[in-house]
């Protein structure tokens, strides 16, 4: 096995790839493709969870002003939001519950419960499907960058033992090239541990406003209810 010198050319990250073997640039590579795609996660997330909340707001704000809901309904009928849907659900299970002669209060309640929380529960799921990609490289990518360090110490002995010297020409390369893995696996680890831990507080925080106004609108609907009753 030959060895570069360790020059200034030989030590940047292009030649410490270059140098690198074949196991040890597979490592490297998955973790550049990983990283990359985390990032694109992270900024389309970012977009994502802005527009739900501004979603959020207008529609709060336009079902405050409304004075009938059926008219309410008809005018938000159809809208790509989660809010949007939470709220139709709700109405289609009061009018499939009011339909009849006789009306079961409690069982109506309880259905629009069941009806709006399983809806916010499926926005909830949509809404975080890509962030257990950012949790799976938090926790893997430190180790498999620490797989190539392995396999770069392991290059670095096997150089030792084949020039029979352990100056820094021999070892610094493998190394270098184990070290540079590492830092790779750190470069996309950190950034999808934070993105994971912030966002996760974002869609938390969307669960707890789409709970929030199922339970006003449930609220609403139930004194509906009880004057129809």
């Amino acid at each position: 096995m030959e060895f570069i010198s360790t020059d200034a050319a030989t030590m940047s990250p292009i030649g410490l790839f270059l140098q690198a073997d074949w196991v040890v640039r597979a490592v490297m590579i998955g973790l550049l493709l990983a990283s990359l795609w985390t990032w694109a996660i992270i900024l389309s997330f970012g977009f994502k969870v802005s527009a739900v909340k501004k979603a959020i707001d207008r529609f709060e704000a336009e079902y405050r002003e409304a004075d009938d809901i059926d008219e309410f309904h008809r005018r938000a009928a159809g809208r790509d939001q989660p809010i949007a849907r939470v709220f139709a659900a709700g109405v289609t299970e009061w009018r499939r519950s009011t339909s009849g002669k006789a009306i079961d209060r409690e069982g109506t309640r309880e259905r629009l419960a069941t009806a709006m929380g399983a809806t916010i529960a499926q926005e909830i799921d949509k809404l975080a499907d890509r962030l257990n990609f950012l949790a799976t490289v938090g926790s893997v990518a430190p180790f498999v960058g620490l797989f190539g360090t392995v396999w770069g110490i392991m290059r670095s002995f096997t150089g030792i033992a084949k020039e029979q010297s352990s100056s820094l020409a021999v070892v610094a390369p493998g190394i270098a090239e184990a070290l540079f893995a590492t830092a790779i696996g750190l470069f996309a680890a950190i950034p999808a541990v934070i993105a994971y831990n912030r966002y996760s507080h974002g869609v938390n925080r969307v669960e707890a406003r789409l709970n929030r106004f199922a339970d006003g609108f449930h609220a609403t609907l139930s004194r509906r209810l009880e004057m129809e009753a």
